[in-house]
């Protein structure tokens, strides 16, 4: 944009360059302050026009409300959300090869289990959880990990 293009704020009188979208009637900059003048130029601006005098007050106006909310009857209500699906993709299934089962020594220790089996805590978190959404997954992970830290410490200190 051009430095010509740059203009005056209405309001805080400092220079600013106006979105290309509002270029043509951009009059204020986008500082709070100068936002609220803006919003109650336009508004006073609004009110000024005859037919806008009595806008909101009277009977006209409660029976125009009556009408517009009987036209939208559940405008106020929340929307409802979505589907509940997760928002990653759906694993493809893979076929399982045939392989012989061969027997594997079981360790009974927890942190063996957990530092070989990420996909058993994942599922466990997963089910703490009772979501299959990675955001939520990870928050209740966040939380159990200080209480894992403190079981992982006081047995490391029991030990010895």
């Amino acid at each position: 944009m051009t430095p010509s293009a740059q203009r005056k704020c209405l309001h805080c009188r400092e220079f600013f360059l106006p979105d290309r979208r509002n270029l043509h009637h951009q009059r204020y900059c986008s500082k709070p302050a100068c936002r609220r003048q803006s919003k109650s130029e336009s508004q006073r601006r609004w009110l000024q026009k005859p037919e806008n005098k009595n806008h909101f007050c009277g009977a006209e106006n409660s029976q125009r409300v009556k009408e517009w909310r009987k036209r939208h009857p559940s405008y106020w209500r929340k929307k409802s959300s979505m589907a509940k699906e997760p928002l990653q993709d759906f694993c493809i299934a893979q076929a399982a090869h045939s392989e012989e089962v061969t027997a594997q020594k079981v360790n009974n220790a927890l942190q063996d289990l957990c530092l070989m089996e990420p996909a058993v805590v994942v599922g466990l978190i997963s089910a703490l959880a009772g979501s299959t959404l990675q955001e939520d997954i990870a928050s209740v992970a966040q939380e159990l990990r200080p209480k894992g830290q403190d079981i992982l410490c006081r047995n490391a200190t029991s030990k010895f």
